[in-house]
């Protein structure tokens, strides 16, 4: 089995099944060294906890899992970043 069958594998495991149960998904864009960059799909995606997600459930759940092969999960975002910084200024104006 390849470090990506691995990868995959994992998150088939012990990532997906939580992901699901709120409506999201996942999918791993590529790897660099022992960097996953991931995106998030379903209701995950564009999530204002999708950061708390990433680092709770998919980076904790893969470096646990593959430590040999995972120290780092990224979530590549699906919107620019102006767009993103925009959606999170307007959340912490509204909820403060």
């Amino acid at each position: 089995m390849s470090d990506l069958e691995r990868i995959e594998a994992a998150m088939e495991e012990k990532v997906r099944p939580a992901l699901r149960s709120h409506g999201g998904d996942i999918s791993i864009d590529h790897v660099e060294g022992k960097t996953v960059y991931v995106k998030l799909l379903g209701q995950c995606a564009g999530c204002p906890s999708a950061d708390l997600t990433n680092e709770t459930i998919v980076e904790a759940e893969l470096k646990a899992a593959l430590p040999e092969l995972v120290e780092k999960a990224v979530v590549v975002q699906t919107v620019s970043d102006e767009l993103w910084e925009q959606a999170k200024k307007l959340l912490r104006e509204h909820h403060l």
